[in-house]
């Protein structure tokens, strides 16, 4: 009997091992699929017993679901890694951080139907890590802790500048500024502390100023700005060497003999820079031709320009440079700050609101080319609602320079001792038309900027010719004018010295013309070493 009962037994007990069998078989095989659906036949509820090392079940999303705009509430931004309250954390690429998990084929027919059932879970995942988009610079004014981090990142930076810390009698400490123990910038962080540039015709050629502000609250944490250009600490990083010496201010300040002197402190200052230049890595790493050195004023560098020429200069123009050292094709012309304050777009007189046909005020009796003005003084001083005299910015010559220009449809930009003046950005603030009578100037971010769509261009040699002139601007009619007009008031902010800088202002878009007139350099390097090899064959 019980030979019988043991016989009877075995196939129940050889059941029971296959059914233990197989259901170890298919957790084993729900184990290995990465993707799960609500209508999947095995319950996720048991899974989640399983999966005890937190995986994430959710498919991968692909690339559309990447590019596809979905609110994200559960991101922050956190050192450039966006946090999600989950725990997980997402690079700004995009990537996800994850922990080990297995990633083996699937069976087809499981894929198919999980293609065609995606659930909400899966559209909820795809949608956090939809990577966020580069933020609109504008609106860092509004939310600037929100934007912050990403703009201002060296990865982020288009331009990215290395900045010499030379003693502040270089830059800040012509302006009276005195650091405590060794410090060597003003911290721009509280405007407070920030010296002044002074007025008057020192302030036209500030442009050092600015730019060395700039690059200074790249790195400054509540101070928002566009990062066209960004301050990295190690050179080797740089796409561009920024010299901070305050050249203009340091001539106009400095320039006069003291005692047996050959020169005034400014060539003394001229001197140890290029000296101090020269022995930098930096320097001998490229001759100079990556480092930018701002010298806006005509006269400004005068000792030292020649030996400095193989670097990218930041000037007015080029009235008073050799070819060989300043030029177009490598150098960069930055507009002077404007004098008069720039008249909002809202409250700009019209066509109808400006009595004064052609406006000037100013020095009439100049050197060089400058002799154009007492022609042209000759030939229009009785015309017709013409104002034409002598001027300067002392007294009230600037509130009435800025009346003048606001209550005329055109504004004279002569060459004077240098092809540019302040005269003509005056006259872009004031939304007068300049008509340039210059043949050798040379204008801010022209490659990017047409300025025959706001500006009337006169050769000199025509400008003297009797009645020319008057016929000509008395030919353009109100609707002409107008587009002009509105065209200057689009464009003002260009030209427009600020701190912190804005999107596009002329700090931006000086950062933007180096950044351009660099790839034009590397271009030009990268040609001459075509033949670099070959040549060394020769020998």
């Amino acid at each position: 009997m019980s030979l019988i009962s043991e016989k009877s037994i075995f196939p129940s007990r050889l059941l029971s091992c296959l059914i233990a069998f197989s259901t170890m078989l298919l957790i084993s095989s729900g184990l290995s699929l990465l993707e799960f659906d609500e209508s999947y036949f095995f319950p996720k509820s048991a899974l989640e017993v399983i999966l005890v090392n937190n995986t994430s079940i959710g498919p991968s999303p692909n690339a559309e679901a990447d590019s596809q705009e979905s609110p994200i509430k559960n991101l922050a931004f956190a050192d450039g890694i966006l946090e999600k309250q989950d725990g997980t954390s997402e690079k700004r690429d995009g990537t996800l951080e994850k922990q080990d998990s297995t990633s083996e084929k699937q069976d087809v027919a499981v894929k198919s139907r999980a293609i065609a059932n995606e659930t909400s879970e899966k559209q909820h995942i795809a949608a956090q890590q939809v990577v966020l988009p580069p933020p609109d610079p504008e609106k860092t004014k509004d939310e600037p802790s929100k934007y912050r981090k990403t703009l201002c990142d060296k990865s982020q930076a288009l331009l990215k500048v290395y900045m010499y810390d030379l003693q502040p009698e270089f830059h800040f400490g012509l302006l009276g500024w005195k650091g405590s123990g060794n410090q060597t910038w003003p911290d721009v962080s509280d405007r407070k502390n920030i010296p002044s540039y002074p007025g008057a015709l020192n302030l036209q050629h500030s442009v050092e100023y600015w730019l060395t502000l700039d690059l200074l609250a790249s790195n400054t944490e509540n101070v928002v700005r566009p990062c066209t250009a960004f301050r990295v600490q190690d050179s080797r990083e740089a796409d561009v060497v920024f010299v901070p010496f305050f050249s203009s201010l340091s001539y106009n300040r400095r320039s006069k003999r003291r005692g047996k002197q050959k020169g005034g402190d400014d060539r003394v200052l001229q001197d140890k820079l290029v000296q101090f230049l020269r022995r930098t890595k930096e320097w001998k790493r490229s001759h100079g031709r990556d480092h930018l050195i701002l010298a806006h004023h005509p006269n400004s560098m005068l000792t030292a320009r020649k030996k400095l020429g193989s670097c990218m200069l930041v000037l007015s123009d080029f009235g008073r440079y050799p070819t060989h050292i300043a030029n177009v094709e490598k150098d960069v012309i930055a507009p002077y700050k404007h004098m008069v304050r720039t008249i909002p777009a809202a409250n700009s007189p019209t066509f109808n609101d400006r009595p004064t046909l052609i406006y000037f005020q100013g020095a009439i009796y100049r050197k060089d080319g400058g002799v154009i003005r007492q022609q042209l003084y000759v030939i229009l001083k009785n015309e017709k609602d013409v104002h034409f005299k002598f001027g300067s910015i002392q007294a009230n010559g600037l509130r009435e320079a800025s009346r003048g220009m606001a209550s005329s449809k055109f504004c004279l930009n002569i060459a004077g001792d240098t092809p540019s003046s302040n005269r003509l950005f005056d006259a872009i603030a004031s939304h007068c038309v300049p008509v340039i009578i210059s043949d050798e100037i040379e204008l801010p971010y022209e490659d990017v900027l047409d300025y025959s769509k706001f500006c009337v261009f006169v050769r000199a040699a025509d400008a003297v010719r009797k009645g020319y002139l008057v016929n000509l601007l008395r030919g353009i009619k109100q609707e002409e004018w107008t587009e002009m007009w509105e065209k200057l008031k689009k464009i003002t902010g260009h030209f427009d010295y600020q701190f912190p800088s804005q999107p596009d202002d002329a700090v931006d878009m000086i950062w933007q013309t180096v950044l351009r007139k660099k790839t034009t350099t590397l271009l030009n390097v990268h040609r001459k070493n075509r033949y670099s090899r070959s040549s060394l064959g020769k020998d």
